[in-house]
């Protein structure tokens, strides 16, 4: 009862004797109100603010007073314009309505002299609507920056449209930032570690939350922490490269105690900077999920000095326990057992690595097209290493053709086809026939679908 008495209250302190002040839709007239000058029977200065924010925005009552005590209108000429200006790139007026409540000091904004270039430079680099929309509800501030500043900068250092597009949609706060100031000395001191221009603005596009690191206290102790780890200019360089996300972590409480972990199970040095230099993120997992994972691998029986232990160890820090169960289940739909994926996993850790559905893609083909019998795919798990797409079904369809013109006579060992060298294929399977079936080359391309072997063509194991 209290509340219902303090809105009504509200609703008439504010609106006056105004029926216009009834209206609670959003109805986004630009028209719908008069300037101050012309409204001589509002006693609250806040009154046309409010009323406004409500009729014009379509702002409910409570939350257009609210937004009044971050600005005044004291005119509706530039509000009319900014609402103009929004609507016209393609913001919703559902959008443009949850905007001016995150921001309503966007009402008076400059729109010719800040908004409308802002806006026009996003459009060109891709950003209006929907897109739009995205980067303003990251950071609300954007179309009130200086970002043909911003923009300007990246693009003297070498970074083409579409790297300025990524970085802009995955770190739109960086339009908030003195260019020169905070990212120039960062892009200096990547280019004195030895990266060339075009691998700078790969890296920071890539990974843009590097330029809101601290250069000092972050950047700068973790590439000196690596070098004393893989003991040169060119070893961090490369291991940067593999995983540039890497100096945004503080490697000191994060990295060091993990390869302690590996040393105190007896894996030898060289093994832990072969892991480093392949696979860095792999140190960059909490300490306590790390040594879960050596325990594990230790647990199927692993020797800490054998080049497959460190790459168990690469398998297992890509996924979680329950990521590790769905791919386990995936193997098992195809009629395995966890003893042979285990097994699998042990002669190649690597078996693992592939994402659920790349693990269902192929089985399904192997087993279901090709009618292996699952089994054979665990004794040759190096199998869920290929490329479907551009090696097993090629191959595939070189077979078919030859086999249905009689050239291929006997039984052909499909899992030798596979795992052979591309330079092998060719000469055995493509060159040689190449003038008597010119298609072969074709079904090489993939441009020949493969329907399955003839009936009379023989495979054995």
């Amino acid at each position: 009862m209290i509340r219902l008495i303090c809105k009504n209250f509200l609703r008439r302190r504010v609106a006056g004797s105004s029926p216009l002040s009834l209206s609670h839709g959003c109805v986004f007239s630009t028209s719908s109100l008069k300037p101050t000058s012309e409204t001589s029977n509002s006693a609250d200065p806040r009154s046309l603010t409010v009323q406004y924010l409500e009729n014009s925005c379509g702002l409910p009552l409570e939350s257009a007073i609210l937004a009044s005590k971050k600005l005044h209108i004291a005119t509706t000429d530039a509000p009319d314009s900014v609402l103009r200006l929004l609507k016209a790139h393609g913001l919703s007026q559902t959008f443009i309505k949850k905007f001016i409540v995150t921001r309503p000091s966007i009402l008076m904004a400059d729109p010719e002299k800040t908004l409308k270039p802002n806006i026009e430079l996003f459009a060109s680099m891709g950003f209006s609507g929907t897109n739009l929309a995205k980067i303003i509800s990251k950071y609300p501030r954007i179309l009130e920056t200086d970002a043909p500043a911003v923009v300007g900068f990246f693009r003297a250092h070498g970074f083409t449209e579409k790297q300025m597009s990524v970085l802009t949609m995955k770190r739109p706060v960086l339009y908030g930032c003195n260019a020169h100031k905070v990212f120039k000395p960062k892009l200096e001191y990547l280019k004195s570690l030895g990266f060339s221009d075009a691998e700078i603005a790969k890296i920071l596009s890539t990974e843009p939350y590097l330029l809101a690191r601290s250069l000092e206290n972050q950047i700068v102790p973790n590439v000196q922490l690596l070098k004393r780890i893989v003991g040169s200019d060119e070893n961090v360089l490369k291991v940067i490269r593999a995983c540039y996300c890497l100096i945004e972590f503080d490697l000191g409480t994060m990295m060091e105690p993990n390869i302690a972990v590996l040393r105190g199970c007896g894996v030898p040095e060289s093994r832990v900077l072969k892991l480093i230099m392949i696979q860095p993120n792999t140190f960059v997992i909490k300490t306590h999920r790390f040594k879960e994972i050596v325990e594990e691998v230790l647990k199927l029986g692993f020797d800490p000095a054998n080049y497959l232990f460190i790459l168990a160890i690469r398998s297992l820090a890509l996924m979680s326990k329950s990521l590790w169960e769905q791919k386990l289940e995936a193997y098992v739909s195809f009629g395995l057992t966890k003893d042979e994926i285990i097994l699998a996993f042990k002669s190649q850790p690597m078996f693992m690595i592939n994402s659920e559905k790349k693990i269902r893609k192929l089985m399904d083909f192997f087993v279901n097209v090709l009618y292996l019998e699952p089994s054979r795919i665990s004794r040759n798990p190096n199998l869920m290493l290929l490329s479907l797409e551009r090696r097993i079904i090629p191959r595939c369809s070189v077979l078919q053709l030859l086999m249905s013109k009689k050239l291929i006579t006997g039984n052909v060992n499909i899992i030798s086809v596979f795992k052979i060298t591309e330079k092998m294929f060719l000469e055995r399977y493509v060159n040689k026939f190449h003038c008597v079936v010119p298609e072969v080359v074709q079904a090489h391309q993939g441009k020949i679908e493969f329907k399955g072997f003839p009936s009379d063509g023989a495979m054995s194991s």
